[in-house]
C-alpha cells in the first residue's frame, strides 16, 4: 500500500516510536544490566545462614554480596539507609503452577500439564509466562525465585529455577535443568459404590483401580531401567541413535539432579523412598501430607521434602485435628530437610504469596523461627544446588534481598525494598496501580 499524503506526515513520528521500541528491546531485562553499588546501613541483618547482625551493613557491587557485617568500608558506594527496617535473603518457593497457570476458568491460560504418561523431555520454564499479573503480586511479598512445576502423567518432565524480573524466560531462567518431576501412583483406593459415584461412566472397581495402580509402578520401573540401558550404551557407541526423552533423563540418573516425586500417602511415600534407593536416586519427597509418620526413614535416606500442608487439617478422624500444623517441626526435629510451599493445587498460584505466613504458622507450631527461616530460603537452596548462590545473606553470594518494615513472619509487615541479582526490583502489582487509580478520583456531588 501506498501511503497517502495525509499519512506521510505521521511517517516520521512512526519511525520515531519503531526505533524507541526497538532500543528499548535490546536493554534487554533490568537484572542483567550493570548493578548497582550500594551499601545497606543500619538494618537489622538476618542472614540466615548464621546470627542476626543489628544493626548491620551489606555492601552490594557488581550484583555479588562483597561484604556484611557490623561496618563495612566502601567509599564509592552509595548508602541506602534503612533504618529500623529487616533486611533477609529472597524468597525461594520450592513448588509452584505461578506463570503456568494465570485464570482458573479460561482454560487457554493453563499450560502446566502435558498429554501422556511419559515426558522427560518437557521443560516447564519454557512454558512460564513472564507477563503474568501474578508474578508482581508474589515479588511484593518478598518471593525472587520460584521453581515452576510440570504437572500430568507418570513423568511429568523438568522444572528450572527462575527468578521473578526480567522481560524473557531467557533472562529470568537462573538454573536449568533443576529436577525430574514424578507423579507417584495413588496408593488409596476409592470405594464409593458406583451408584453414589458422581462420574459412573469413570467409575471403577477397588479390583479394577489396584490393577492400574501395579501397571503405572510396573511402567514408571521399566522406564527408568530402559533410560538407564539407553545411557549406558549411548556413553559407550557413539553410533546409538538419540531419543530425545531418554536423552532428557541424563542429568537425575547421573545424580547431577534430584527426582522430586509428588506423594501425599504415607505408602506412596515409603514406596518411592525404597524405588530411588534401588535405582541410585537423589530424591525429594513434594506434597508430604504423611512425611512426619515417616520421618525416621526420611532422615536416615537424607531425603528432603518440600511439605504443602501447614495450613491443611488434619484428614483422619484418628489424628487431633492440628496433626498437619505440627508435621513442619516433627521434621526438623527429626534431621529432616523441609522447605514449605503452597503446591500446585487450586489456586496455588495466587496462594503462593502467602508463602511467609506458611512459615509463620510452623513457628506457632513447635518450629523454631530460624529453621522456620530456612524453609522458605537456604532449604530450598540447598535441595536444589544453588546454596552457594542463594538463600542466605553471605559474602560472595548473589545479592538477591528484601527489606520489611517488620517481622517478615508478621502478616502486618510489608516488603518495602527488593534487589534480584544486584538490581532494585519494582513492588508495584496490578492491586497497587488499582489503588492509585482510584484514590485519585474525584469526590462525587
Amino acid at each position: 500500500m501506498i501511503p497517502s499524503p495525509s499519512h506521510r506526515a505521521f511517517l516520521p513520528r512512526i519511525h520515531a516510536c519503531i526505533g524507541i521500541a526497538l532500543a528499548l528491546a535490546f536493554c534487554g531485562a533490568p537484572r542483567r544490566l550493570g548493578a548497582e553499588n550500594i551499601l545497606i546501613k543500619g538494618a537489622v541483618i538476618h542472614t540466615v545462614s548464621g546470627s542476626v547482625i543489628s544493626p548491620g551493613q551489606i555492601w552490594i557491587k557488581d550484583a555479588k554480596i562483597q561484604d556484611v557485617g557490623e561496618r563495612i568500608d566502601a567509599p564509592e558506594a552509595v548508602s541506602v539507609d534503612l533504618t529500623g527496617q529487616h533486611v533477609y535473603p529472597g524468597l525461594i518457593a520450592a513448588s509452584t503452577a505461578l506463570g503456568l497457570t494465570e485464570i482458573g476458568a479460561i482454560r487457554a491460560t493453563h499450560d502446566m500439564r502435558e498429554v501422556g504418561k511419559f515426558n522427560p523431555d518437557v521443560r516447564s520454564w519454557i512454558a512460564m509466562n513472564p507477563d503474568s499479573e501474578l508474578i508482581p503480586v508474589a515479588r511484593a511479598n518478598g518471593i525472587a525465585h520460584i521453581v515452576p512445576t510440570p504437572q500430568g502423567g507418570l513423568i511429568a518432565g523438568h522444572s528450572g529455577l527462575v527468578a521473578l524480573e526480567g522481560w524473557t524466560m531467557e533472562l529470568m531462567v537462573a538454573k536449568k535443568p533443576l529436577a525430574l518431576h514424578v507423579e507417584w501412583p495413588e496408593m488409596n483406593l476409592d470405594t464409593t459404590p458406583k451408584d453414589q459415584f458422581r462420574d459412573k461412566a469413570k467409575w471403577k472397581s477397588p479390583e479394577d483401580l489396584a490393577k492400574d495402580r501395579r501397571k503405572d509402578l510396573a511402567q514408571l520401573e521399566s522406564f527408568f531401567q530402559d533410560a538407564a540401558a539407553y545411557v549406558r550404551a549411548r556413553d559407550n557407541n557413539a553410533e546409538v541413535r538419540p531419543q530425545p526423552a531418554w536423552e532428557a533423563m541424563r542429568p537425575c540418573l547421573r545424580g547431577d539432579i534430584p527426582v522430586v516425586v509428588h506423594a501425599d500417602d504415607l505408602r506412596a511415600i515409603q514406596a518411592a523412598v525404597q524405588w530411588a534407593r534401588t535405582n541410585q536416586l537423589r530424591l525429594i519427597i513434594s506434597g508430604g501430607r504423611d512425611a512426619s509418620l515417616a520421618a525416621s526413614l526420611l532422615a536416615s535416606n537424607q531425603v528432603s521434602v518440600i511439605f504443602e500442608h501447614v495450613f491443611t487439617r488434619s484428614l483422619r478422624d484418628t489424628e487431633p485435628y492440628d496433626h498437619l500444623y505440627h508435621a513442619p517441626a516433627a521434621l526438623q526435629q527429626a534431621g529432616v530437610t523441609i522447605a514449605l510451599s503452597a503446591g500446585t493445587g487450586e489456586m496455588s498460584e495466587t496462594e503462593i504469596r502467602n508463602l511467609p505466613y506458611h512459615a509463620a504458622q510452623a513457628v506457632a507450631y513447635g518450629m523454631r523461627r530460624e529453621d522456620a527461616l530456612k524453609t522458605i530460603t537456604l532449604n530450598p537452596a540447598k535441595m536444589f544446588g544453588v546454596a552457594d548462590r542463594l538463600g542466605s545473606i553471605e559474602k560472595g553470594k548473589e545479592a538477591t534481598l528484601i527489606a520489611t518494615d517488620g517481622d517478615l513472619l508478621d502478616i502486618r509487615s510489608h516488603v518495602t525494598r527488593m534487589w534480584i541479582a544486584g538490581q532494585p526490583s519494582s513492588l508495584e502489582t496490578r492491586h497497587t496501580r488499582l489503588y492509585e487509580k482510584y484514590r485519585r478520583r474525584p469526590n462525587a456531588r
